[in-house]
């Protein structure tokens, strides 16, 4: 089979790391995520810090809410002043999925793999969510609250990757029109879940 990358977009609660760590399991792949921020630092010479701290910056940003800033693959140079920028941060995660999707096989959790690898015909873009009690039910497990904490977390998390996938993308998170699969973890439960994906893939990829 030739390599491929699954593209996971997700709402909060829904299962989505679990699965894609079983995902990864089955077909003996890497998960990328949070990783990428190490990678996109090495790649671009700029502290991994500020990756990081980007990521939680972004969420209290009005103007990021508000407007738009359509990924369209340029990188800033490093003598520009805007070098380190929020923007030039996410083109260099971006530049790392691309550069990893021609060379191997691999789950990519959210960063808008799905809209970056658009033009990749061997990525299998996916949007899992799930129903609000199992979601809330979820997270009062990982995170060992009660219900109301868990409905805010949810609610926040939700905005913020709404927020953060129309920024960088112009769309809407939530349209299926941008994914291949849309599936409720609610009602297949897991692994039922992975077994459909799987079987997606090996339709959808050259054997």
């Amino acid at each position: 089979m030739e390599h491929f990358v699954i593209a996971i977009t997700r709402t909060c609660g829904s299962g989505a790391t679990t699965i894609s760590k079983m995902l990864a399991e089955e077909y003996g792949i890497a998960i990328y995520d949070k990783k990428l921020l190490r990678l996109a630092s090495e790649d671009s010479g700029i502290n991994e810090a500020l990756f990081y701290n980007a990521d939680e910056t972004i969420k209290n940003t009005l103007l990021y809410r508000v407007s738009k800033n359509v990924y369209s693959g340029e990188l800033i140079p490093p003598e520009s002043d805007n070098f380190t920028s929020d923007i030039n941060l996410f083109n260099y995660q971006a530049k790392v999925i691309k550069e990893l999707a021609e060379i191997e096989t691999f789950v990519v959790i959210g960063r808008c793999g799905d809209y970056i690898l658009r033009d990749n015909i061997n990525t299998i873009s996916i949007f899992l969510t799930a129903d609000e009690e199992t979601c809330i039910q979820n997270e009062m497990e990982r995170l060992v609250c009660n219900k109301k904490e868990a409905k805010k977390h949810i609610r926040k998390n939700n905005k913020f990757r709404s927020e953060y996938y129309t920024y960088h993308t112009g769309r809407k998170w939530k349209n299926p029109a941008n994914y291949d699969m849309c599936l409720n973890t609610s009602k297949l439960g897991y692994k039922k879940t992975v077994e459909l994906i799987k079987d997606y893939v090996s339709l959808r990829v050259d054997k």
